[in-house]
């Protein structure tokens, strides 16, 4: 058991039977009575971001995850199935775990994989990725101007809003935290 005055960036923590990241704590201490850390606790799991108040007296249960970076082989229904890259060992993994970004996964990828007790609970995509451009719908001459999209589809299969410069057989970059496109590879 630790102590709340050990709250850092990125610890991992048992709370009300589930695992959350510290995102942000703040120790206060008030004019009348006793001090206290005001947290953001994000959780690992849903990525859900709560607020809470521990007293300084509170004793928490500080969590050790293994990160491991993964190569994503191919899906098998609603799992994703990824390779270490040192030792070939493969694990299957629910693709609930990446979300959204598992419309961005392609296969040859990474993706950091989080183990508790040898059991994957959380996966993330790199921030960007390159992808081409599978089908784009043709956007008619002198509709460029202004703040006017055009949706694609990406060879991933994803849908994403892109500026109508953006034709098919182009590879794009794209940030995989909000599915938005970045920039033309």
């Amino acid at each position: 058991m630790a102590s709340v005055s050990d709250f850092r960036r990125g610890m991992v923590i048992r709370f009300n039977n589930d695992l959350y990241g510290v995102v942000e704590f703040q120790h206060v201490k008030p004019g009348k009575g006793a001090a206290f850390i005001r947290t953001k606790l994000k959780n690992i799991k849903t990525g859900k971001v709560v607020d809470n108040t521990f007293r300084m007296s509170e004793k928490i249960e500080e969590i050790r995850l293994e990160s491991k970076k993964m190569q994503y082989l191919y899906r098998d229904g609603e799992h994703l199935v990824f390779m270490d890259p040192d030792t070939y060992d493969q694990a299957t993994v629910d693709a609930d775990l990446l979300g959204e970004q598992v419309g961005f996964l392609k296969e040859g990828n990474t993706a950091n994989l989080l183990y508790h007790e040898k059991q994957a609970i959380s996966a993330e995509l790199p921030i960007t990725v390159d992808l081409e451009v599978t089908e784009a719908q043709p956007v008619a001459r002198g509709d460029t101007a202004g703040n006017i999209t055009n949706t694609v589809t990406l060879e991933t299969g994803a849908k994403i809003q892109v500026p109508p410069f953006i034709k098919e057989g182009d590879v794009i970059k794209i940030d995989t935290r909000s599915g938005k496109y970045l920039s033309r590879s």
